[in-house]
């Protein structure tokens, strides 16, 4: 007796027509309604509006105003504790081969947070103030900027404690790390220069004039170049490494803001939130490719690791916006709230964290395509957000 097709499913006519051989018809009409099955419950999960969120990614918001840390689970869309950590921490950042999370507060303190345990496992006083935060490749040492001491401060992972110093000049801004992990870059701003410092041992190389007020850096993946956002005027700088001279001065048309590099290495893309726009520069020979309007006051943007996407924040606006980078098009483009400062994404670039500095608040936002799924309420002034690759993470 041969089994009665489910209601719904389509048979191949050549099939129904065959006569002969039942048990061998038997066997394909089986084959046949398992076929129609299949495409039935495929047909049905691309009709799904949403994909389920990531697990068991968690994103580590850092609240300035707040002086902690809020751990929101991506999948629940809660927050499962906050930590406290020491007046206007900053910005965070993972320990390469660690399960640790250092975050540094302007108040001059690094704390050192453990998770998945979620406990501060030390605090570092670096001095009276703290910036930026650079890992040497292996994770065993990290160096900050204590621009009222005018100094750069070198920290051991494993002691967690202060191992070095090398003095400078006042008001440092931003540092950088060579790839090898061998030299230290910091911007002067009121010197209009560039610090060069070898790690080992810590001590300065020289510097370099360059354009007015020095901020944001961006190193080659070589490490043989590294740009610098004159945001005191409508130019970036790009500076050889090893000889420590200016390569170019590459005019913008109006004052850099910030520069992120492709994770291919090929452009670097230049924000400027005075003129809300994206100057996309081609960082082999130096040279203005395009400029893109973009969201207003654009401050914070994310690639996809093979560079063919890029999501931008616009604090200016609220909005989270996506740009195919090949074409140079808008994708898409979210409203997430009212001033978004900081993204991140998840390891699996499925969704992205996104922090609101003026509501308090966090976005989580589907990327494909791109959605709101929902807003949560964090701490005072989120200013910065991190997502470790949680699996990836585990020693």
């Amino acid at each position: 007796m041969m089994p009665t097709p489910r209601r719904g499913t389509y048979i191949p006519a050549r099939l129904t027509c065959r006569a002969a051989q039942p048990r061998a018809f038997s066997h394909l009409l089986q084959n046949a309604v398992a076929l129609g099955a299949l495409i039935m419950v495929l047909a049905g999960s691309g009709c799904r509006k949403h994909e389920p969120l990531p697990r068991p990614y968690l994103a580590f918001v850092v609240n300035n105003q707040s002086q902690s840390i809020a751990v929101v689970n991506m999948a629940s869309t809660q927050i499962i504790t906050t930590i406290p950590v020491p007046p206007l921490p900053e910005t965070a950042a993972r320990r390469p081969k660690n399960n640790e999370i250092y975050v540094v507060s302007s108040s001059g303190k690094v704390s050192v947070v453990r998770y998945p345990e979620m406990t501060v496992a030390a605090i570092i006083d670096i001095g009276r103030s703290a910036v930026g935060l650079e890992f040497s490749p292996d994770g065993s040492r990290t160096y900050t900027l204590d621009p009222q001491a005018g100094r750069i401060v070198m920290i051991d992972c494993a002691s967690r404690k202060v191992a070095g110093t090398v003095s400078l000049s006042p008001d440092l801004s931003h540092l950088a790390i060579t790839p090898d992990g061998k030299t230290l870059i910091a911007s002067d701003p009121s010197g209009n220069r560039l610090f060069f410092v070898s790690t080992d041992p810590l001590k300065e190389l020289g510097n370099v004039s360059v354009g007015k007020a020095p901020g944001p850096l961006a190193v080659s993946r070589d490490g043989s170049e590294v740009f610098v956002a004159d945001t005191g005027e409508e130019k970036i700088s790009a500076v050889e490494i090893p000889s420590r001279t200016v390569l170019a001065h590459i005019e913008m048309g109006s004052k850099p803001s910030g520069l992120v590099l492709k994770p291919d290495g090929g452009e670097l893309f230049v924000l400027s939130e005075e003129a809300s726009t994206i100057t996309i520069v081609d960082s082999s020979h130096d040279n203005v490719e395009q400029v893109l309007p973009v969201g207003k006051d654009p401050s914070a943007a994310a690639f996809t690791r093979d560079s063919s996407l890029m999501y931008l924040a616009s604090a200016g606006d609220g909005f989270v916006t996506a740009l195919d980078v090949p074409s140079r098009t808008v994708e898409s483009a979210l409203h997430v709230g009212v001033a978004p400062g900081a993204l991140a994404l998840t390891p699996d670039e499925r969704f992205l964290a996104v922090a609101d500095s003026a509501s308090g608040s966090l976005a989580i936002v589907r990327t494909s395509p791109l959605s709101l799924v929902t807003v949560i309420p964090v701490g005072g002034n989120p200013a910065d957000v991190f997502i470790p690759g949680w699996e990836r993470d585990q020693r």
